[in-house]
């Protein structure tokens, strides 16, 4: 059965086998994910980027970067930063590619 979700069909339309443009693919596809789950903890703690940045230690242009699905500066220990300051963890997980390429 052909993949149907968005990561599939970019790796059809734009990878075709080529290593490089694979790969290019998935960081793009972690870094969306990082920004949209930065955002959607956020939001659920019922904060404002200004209220989540003041309990990091930043400024609310930093969260606002971090919630870029284009932003490709995700460092762990600024995650881990956000995470205590929405009273969350991080998991991190390593899987091979191939796992990954049937998602």
């Amino acid at each position: 059965m052909e993949e149907q979700s968005a990561g599939g069909i970019l790796r059809r339309r734009y990878a075709r086998g080529d290593a490089a443009r694979t790969a290019s693919v998935e960081r793009e596809r972690v870094n969306a994910e990082v920004a949209q789950m930065i955002y959607d903890r956020r939001v659920a703690a019922g904060l404002t980027q200004r209220q989540l940045a003041e309990r990091v230690g930043t400024r609310q242009s930093v969260i606002s970067r971090l919630e870029d699905a284009d932003y490709g500066g995700h460092s762990l220990s600024m995650l881990q930063r956000v995470a205590e300051a929405l009273g969350q963890r991080i998991h991190v997980r390593m899987t091979t590619a191939d796992t990954e390429a049937r998602r």
